[in-house]
């Protein structure tokens, strides 16, 4: 009983959050802070009814009614916020015995929530930001103590207030996050997934080391619109890791390149992840046009350094091409494909010339249409008609009503009238505004999918979809409100402001020393956490530094960014590998160290943007670079990605001896190292000049013995 209760729980909140967030972020009905609470709401009572207390106690039943208890008291948090409205405000600095009760209860809600959806690591750090609230008067000088607070005041801050749990890292969540995670599952469901397999065979399969770099090329399109690394590798290494064991690849090397591959999904444009309109929130002054075209080079470099890396591997170790006889051929005119690149074009078109939350709605609009055409789909012709009758004609009552509101909502005549007027034909429906039309249809699309819940052949679809959407986005709502309560800590303490003044004097000195520390704590903390939490962290606590270090302000979020991502393939606690490694079932230490190799230049590149911004296409001010400045960074980061791909792999023409991989290993660093300046002299240029020579030396060496008859009767053998 207990077990059926909280299956149609989950069930019933994966489809309210769904369609709570894609109404009321496109339509605003309530105050900010009530829509947050309601998402909160939902997100963290789904968390407890979703995980459980503890992995190995998830089968005790008397547990499950605690999960049950726990959910109803957060949902009691969120209602009293939801309750009280603007009171709350009026009374603000005066606050109730329950108002704080209330505080209290929801703040330890959802450190427990975040402790059961992601683990230890975050709720510990948000714990030793309200332990120094509290004790702050007792810190010492290195710490930055200040007078404390009391425990009224420091819950009150977190969860009263809109500085603390439904502060910024909660709003973008709800209205960026969120809504590509409801188009990464609706987009999956539709067979798109497949596709990009497909796809990516087409173009891979009869190369060298083909299914690893069908891997990385299906990583790097389905990451851009899933943006969780772990998510990208579950997806795409379930069709990917069995083909690359078979083709010869080790477990562990198999789980790592898809591991990196997966990585690196949210760091290409123009969706990456959600990640470009967070920074559209973050970042004073910035269009998504520039975040978009600043992550081109980066992402390109990124991924061309691991299909390199790939190909010279494969060939080292034999791991070649599937033969033409077991070679299937794959077609790229399918319906599939019409769902993935519609879907695609439709949301990069969107996103030029509208919101980021209706770009995303409108072509989760298109989704739903190719679906229900879907030949893949087992559903009568008759249902699918009533879905398309369905969403045609409620977007065309609801068009007509917005095109003609002035004069319904001032007519005297009676509701039964105002319906006859709605429901008549008239010509004046045939509009011929976009907006009207498009945001019409967001109504119309809601309710099929929730009328297609009762129709047993649309049901398994639908609730697949939504399971996804939850699964996907729910711990990602804990984990923003338990950011939420570090920035809660960091404004009332002030602390915000004394971090960053003790790290500026270590920039004034070494810059390279204050970005290396930024990107250590990047690593650590994005170790525990989600990507797009670890950068709304970051970027919360370390942005105000960075804009005083001389950086342009999207290279220096994009440097935060990229270690959050690269954070997923860094040992220990290497997320992404942990989840390939399972699927690869290989040990997940070599998985991890694996995944960290073929994602090395990742860890590069945020030094090699900062230094040289070009690579972002814009100049050190932030204005657009020169075609003649860009093209020839770009250049050398592409010989040296080259040179770090031989000499890892160990193979260029041929296999390459220790003594040539040591020189093309040092040519690599120093193509990929930031422009080094002594003095007033700018070193950056002689430096490449002599790492490019000393790269076509090593390759004419390996060259020539490529050719020679030993080397060329071992690889006819």
């Amino acid at each position: 009983m207990i077990d059926r209760v909280r299956q149609f729980l989950v069930g019933a909140l994966s489809v309210a959050i769904s369609v709570f967030t894609i109404y009321e972020v496109n339509y605003g009905a309530l105050s900010p802070l009530s829509r947050l609470s309601v998402f909160c709401l939902l997100g963290s009572a789904l968390c407890f009814l979703m995980y459980p207390i503890h992995r190995k106690l998830g089968d005790v039943r008397a547990l499950r009614v605690v999960d049950i208890l726990l959910a109803a008291a957060i949902v009691s948090c969120c209602s009293y916020l939801i309750y009280q409205g603007n009171t709350l405000a009026a009374r603000a600095g005066k606050f109730t015995e329950t108002d704080f009760a209330v505080a209290i209860a929801g703040t330890a809600l959802i450190l427990e929530a975040t402790r059961r959806s992601i683990g230890w690591a975050l709720p510990i750090l948000a714990g030793s930001f309200l332990a120094y609230a509290l004790y702050g008067s007792s810190m010492p000088d290195w710490l930055f103590p200040h007078r404390g607070y009391s425990v009224e005041r420091i819950a009150a801050q977190c969860f009263l207030r809109t500085e603390g749990v439904f502060s910024i890292a909660m709003s973008v969540m709800f209205t960026y996050v969120f809504l590509f995670v409801v188009f990464g599952a609706f987009l999956e469901i539709s067979g798109a997934t497949q596709f990009i397999v497909d796809f990516a065979k087409r173009v891979f399969g009869r190369s060298p080391g083909g299914p690893a770099k069908v891997a990385v090329l299906a990583s790097g399109l389905m990451g851009s619109l899933s943006g969780s690394a772990v998510a990208n590798a579950v997806t795409t290494g379930t069709f990917t890791i069995p083909m690359m064991r078979s083709a010869g690849f080790k477990p562990h090397i198999a789980g790592g390149i898809t591991a990196a591959a997966a990585s690196g999904g949210a760091l290409v444009p123009p969706v990456m992840g959600a990640g470009a309109y967070m920074m559209l929130e973050l970042i004073d002054d910035v269009t998504f046009v520039q975040i978009a075209r600043a992550a081109l080079v980066p992402a390109i470099l990124y991924y061309l350094s691991i299909l390199l890396f790939v190909h010279f591997y494969s060939r080292r170790v034999g791991a070649d091409a599937p033969t033409e006889s077991t070679a299937e051929p794959i077609s790229l005119f399918q319906y599939n494909g019409l769902v993935f690149f519609g879907a695609l074009g439709a949301l990069i078109t969107f996103l030029f010339f509208k919101t980021p939350f209706r770009a995303v709605t409108y072509s989760l609009q298109l989704i739903l249409v190719l679906t229900i055409l879907s030949p893949r789909m087992a559903v009568s012709i008759a249902n699918r008609a009533f879905a398309l009758l369905m969403f045609g004609g409620v977007t065309g009552i609801v068009a007509y009503c917005r095109a003609n509101w002035n004069q319904l909502v001032n007519t005297e005549a009676g509701w039964a009238q105002t319906v006859a007027i709605v429901l008549r034909p008239d010509d004046r429906l045939v509009l011929s505004d976009f907006d009207t039309w498009t945001d019409a249809a967001i109504p119309g699309m809601l309710l099929v999918l929730l009328i297609g819940l009762l129709n047993i052949q649309w049901r398994p679809m639908i609730l697949d979809a939504f399971s996804r959407s939850a699964r996907g986005g729910v711990s990602l709502v804990s984990a923003s409100a338990c950011v939420g309560v570090v920035i809660g800590v960091v404004s009332l303490t002030g602390v915000g402001t004394a971090f960053p003044n003790a790290i500026i004097p270590l920039a004034e000195r070494s810059l390279f020393l204050a970005l290396l520390a930024i990107m250590g704590c990047s690593i650590v903390l994005g170790m525990g956490l989600p990507s797009a939490v670890c950068y709304l962290l970051m970027a919360t606590l370390i942005g105000p530094v960075l804009n005083k270090l001389g950086v342009p302000p999207l290279a220096a979020h994009l440097f935060i960014f990229y270690f959050g991502m690269m954070s997923m393939v860094t040992p220990p606690v290497a997320l992404a590998a942990y989840a390939s490694a399972g699927i690869a079932e290989s040990k997940i230490m070599p998985t991890a160290f694996a995944a960290f190799r073929f994602a090395l230049v990742g860890f590069t590149l945020p030094f090699m943007f900062v230094y040289r911004p070009e690579l972002l296409l814009m100049t050190r001010q932030g204005d657009p670079a020169a075609l003649i400045p860009a093209i020839m960074q770009i250049s050398m980061a592409v010989v040296g990605i080259v040179a770090l791909s031989v000499g890892l792999a160990g193979y260029f023409f041929c296999r390459v001896n220790a003594q040539l991989r040591t020189l093309i290993l040092i040519a690599a660093a120093m193509l990929l190292t930031p422009d080094v300046t002594i003095g007033e002299t700018n070193l950056g240029m002689a430096t490449n000049i002599t790492a490019f020579a000393l790269f076509v030396f090593v390759t004419g060496i390996n060259f020539m013995q490529s050719r020679s008859p030993s080397v060329v009767e071992r690889a006819n053998e």
